[in-house]
């Protein structure tokens, strides 16, 4: 596995792939700690993109998965970038509000699925060559299985309150699909540019 994990897109100097790790690990924190909210500042509690803040935090904190996948080696770059965006979601507690404290229950699921979506382009894309698009889909199953298996799961077991059920439930199966595919498709775009750079 850790021969997989050193696997990237190409050769970086020690200095790029240290910049790339602090600018994604940063990007990991801050955008679900003070996007949604930023959002919602600028264009009101009620506009249709703040209540689609978690689209648009989702898509970046994908594309940064992607990216760090594409461009990061080993297990130290992976990890933040795999943990940080739950933690500074349910911290911020902007994206889910009163269900945010339910949502510390998911951080493994959400760990696992990050880190599934990482392995998925390591493992088909870099070791195993396959094309960028057979990664992205792999990649995107298994991380929206993983997020809401896990839910299932823990819903089955009464974890989360009757009233927050639906719109987690929502959140962790149509919304991470979505976000997951737009995050492949917003890294697919950066790694052509760097592709012929």
């Amino acid at each position: 596995m850790e021969g997989v994990l050193k696997q990237t897109v190409k050769d970086f100097s020690k200095a790029s792939e240290v910049i790339q790790t602090i600018v994604i690990a940063l990007l990991a924190f801050i955008v679900p700690t003070f996007l949604a909210q930023l959002l919602k500042i600028v264009f009101g509690e009620e506009s249709i993109i703040t209540s689609n803040s978690q689209i648009i935090v989702g898509s970046i904190v994908n594309t940064a998965l992607v990216i760090s996948a594409l461009n990061l080696k080993g297990w130290t770059k992976i990890i933040p970038i795999v943990t940080m965006p739950s933690i500074s979601t349910i911290i911020s507690g902007y994206i889910f509000k009163s269900a945010s404290v339910f949502m510390v229950y998911m951080i493994p699921a959400i760990w696992i699925g990050n880190f599934t979506l990482i392995f998925a382009f390591k493992f088909f894309m870099l070791a195993k060559t396959q094309n960028y698009f057979v990664a992205s889909f792999i990649g995107i199953i298994c991380k929206v299985a993983i997020i809401f298996g896990a839910f299932l799961l823990l819903k089955s077991w009464n974890i989360f309150p009757e009233k927050a059920v639906s719109n987690l439930q929502r959140a962790m199966s149509v919304i991470q699909f979505i976000t997951a595919t737009i995050g492949c498709l917003l890294a697919f775009c950066i790694y052509k540019i760097e592709k012929n750079n």
